[in-house]
């Protein structure tokens, strides 16, 4: 991968749509992790205004103090950057009280958690005329469908959705991003367990990477595993089909009724 000119391919093509798009700059929720760490630094070389947001919503202290301290090294590096910390679990808590109780499985509060950040980072898109930056790479965003609808989902502009996370582990890499997010266990941060995105799915991103590419290389995606696939591969193929076909809803575009002349 030509990683020096992938950096500078994207730079140009955010700074390019943000001056179309006639706003200031960049809104990004900062999370601790590798995807958000290298967009919101891919954001801050445009020069353009970028405004990083640490959003807690009872979060583990390793998650909150790794996204503290990017947000630190960005500002120290880019005068362009501006850091907040948007403490919403007393938000959360409102939303606990008033939602019945009957509605408020792990899941769905796990989704009211990211949308809340959703809702927090078009706040400040508004009133600063920004751009919503998402995080999310190519497995994510159009192999397993692996965020939230409307959430870490609901965004203006895509940087790194054409990239791999391996890919954008090395481009974490080469802008110097903080060895503790290269070496965290990617995790979405909506559980109190601080559970990881491999517990959740049941497979790594470099497991899942392989799947995307496999299906993409086979004549009919998504037919039975060859035969010289071992079994943690046939797994593994079937995971990322079963992760795949239930977020379609997510990945395509939102079903209109056409109405007939």
């Amino acid at each position: 991968m030509q990683t020096p000119d992938i950096v500078e391919y994207i730079v140009n093509w955010l700074k390019t749509y943000v001056e179309k798009s006639g706003l200031n700059g960049f809104t990004i929720g900062v999370s601790g992790g590798i995807d958000s760490a290298v967009t919101s630094t891919l954001c801050a070389r445009t020069g353009k205004k970028v405004i990083a947001l640490n959003m807690p919503i009872f979060q583990a202290k390793d998650q909150v103090s790794r996204s503290a301290d990017h947000i630190a090294w960005l500002e120290n590096a880019h005068d362009n950057v501006t850091g907040i910390d948007v403490e919403l679990t007393p938000i959360f808590e409102q939303i606990q009280e008033s939602f019945p109780k009957e509605i408020q499985d792990g899941l769905t509060m796990a989704n009211t958690r990211s949308r809340l950040r959703m809702t927090t980072l078009y706040a400040f898109a508004s009133h600063h005329r920004l751009l919503v930056a998402g995080t999310g790479n190519k497995v994510e965003d159009f192999g397993v469908g692996f965020y939230t609808k409307y959430g870490d989902g609901g965004v203006d502009i895509s940087p790194v959705a054409d990239l791999m996370k391996s890919q954008v582990y090395a481009i974490g890499k080469f802008l110097g991003i903080h060895p503790d997010i290269l070496s965290a266990p990617p995790t979405d941060g909506l559980w109190e367990d601080d559970r990881t995105d491999e517990s959740q799915i049941g497979a790594t991103y470099g497991e899942l990477e392989w799947a995307m590419t496999h299906d993409a290389s086979q004549k009919i995606p998504g037919e039975a595993p060859g035969k010289d696939l071992d079994n943690r591969q046939k797994e593994v193929l079937s995971i990322y089909h079963k992760f795949n076909a239930a977020n379609q809803h997510k990945m395509a575009p939102i079903p209109v009724c056409k109405i007939p002349e």
